[in-house]
């Protein structure tokens, strides 16, 4: 079996470190040209689509560490509602290597920096054709409680195989505001123009990904 040109852990992969994760509302016209999986749709109420942004820093202690800008679409398959990565950029070239072999997410290399303290975060990409993209977050409210959680991505590999992949965190929430700023005309500009419905910050989580 022909070995891959960046070895990288197989599935599932434990993870660990801390994350923002951010519920949009956006508007369906708005939504860039992404690819999704056969038979995946976007997943429209009211004419406005659901996106989820994740802000991560991967620490030492999982299989990998590395930094990592996220954004899933939500999706009807059938009847069946989830997720699909629609984009997302790492700082780590096993991470790319096996997002996309394993599971199908189309990663890209970027240069991330996520700095959280007690009570805010800031995070920005860069990365070949994006202009920088840049988040600050701040907490309103604080969990003293670790919550559990689950998803499923629909995935789409090289070979046109749909794969679901399960997901499974828990970590310490905290409720906060975050915002989007970037260039106007830039691919992402669609997180700018909105603010998110709801951010959360995910301190010290754990979580599977695959199976």
């Amino acid at each position: 079996m022909e070995q891959p040109a960046v070895p990288f852990p197989p599935s599932p992969w434990r993870l660990t470190g801390d994350m923002v994760v951010s519920l949009w509302r956006v508007p369906a016209a708005e939504l860039p040209p992404w690819s999704l999986p056969s038979g995946a749709h976007p997943w429209i109420v009211r004419r406005r689509a659901t996106l989820v942004t994740f802000w991560v820093d991967y620490r030492p202690g999982g299989v990998l560490a590395y930094r990592e800008f996220l954004i899933a679409l939500a999706v009807r398959q059938g009847h069946r509602v989830a997720a699909s990565t629609v984009a997302a950029w790492v700082d780590d070239e096993r991470s790319l290597a096996g997002g996309r072999a394993l599971w199908g997410i189309p990663k890209e290399l970027g240069a991330i920096t996520l700095h959280a303290d007690r009570g805010s975060a800031r995070a920005e990409l860069t990365a070949t054709g994006v202009p920088p993209v840049r988040f600050t977050y701040g907490d309103v409210l604080r969990l003293p409680v670790r919550l559990p959680a689950r998803g499923l991505l629909i995935q789409q590999l090289s070979d046109g195989t749909v794969c679901r992949v399960p997901m499974r965190i828990s970590g310490r929430p905290g409720l906060g505001r975050g915002r989007v700023t970037t260039e106007s005309e830039a691919p992402l500009s669609v997180l700018a123009r909105h603010r998110p419905l709801l951010s959360v910050a995910l301190r010290d989580f754990r979580s599977t990904v695959g199976s």
